[in-house]
């Protein structure tokens, strides 16, 4: 028998760009759709640096963790696209502000181009 499958929305987080929700609980596992820095209000890409961007995006995926009854700190997955992998290092200092140690499982990738010309996307995994 298949388990439930719960649709997680949240107005605190961008609506999603396209067919696809912003994140789905089966059981006690919450999987986040990739966040790029937009903001939720405009649906705009925000200005700034990278760090900028990481912190937005980071924002928004706590938003839709806070929405499905979790924190980033329940993360055990974050799968990180880069457009430029010597953002590398700012991105994990951002991270550090985001995550409690033990810090989750993670992969980072240097991809050609993302949504909206952002330099950043995140995907996170919880398991609640």
């Amino acid at each position: 028998m298949s388990k439930q499958r719960t649709i997680i929305a949240t107005e605190k987080a961008p609506a999603a760009l396209g067919p696809y929700s912003q994140a789905v609980k089966v059981g006690g596992t919450v999987y986040l759709s990739g966040q790029i820095p937009l903001d939720a209000k405009t649906m705009q890409l925000i200005e700034g640096d990278i760090t900028a961007q990481t912190t937005q995006v980071f924002n928004n995926l706590a938003a839709v963790a806070d929405a499905a009854g979790g924190t980033l700190n329940d993360a055990v997955k974050v799968n990180i696209s880069l457009t430029d992998l010597n953002d590398f290092a700012r991105v994990n200092d951002v991270m550090k502000q985001f995550f409690q140690e033990p810090y989750p499982a993670r992969a980072c990738v240097q991809v050609a181009a993302l949504p909206r010309g952002a330099a950043v996307e995140i995907e996170v995994i919880l398991e609640l």
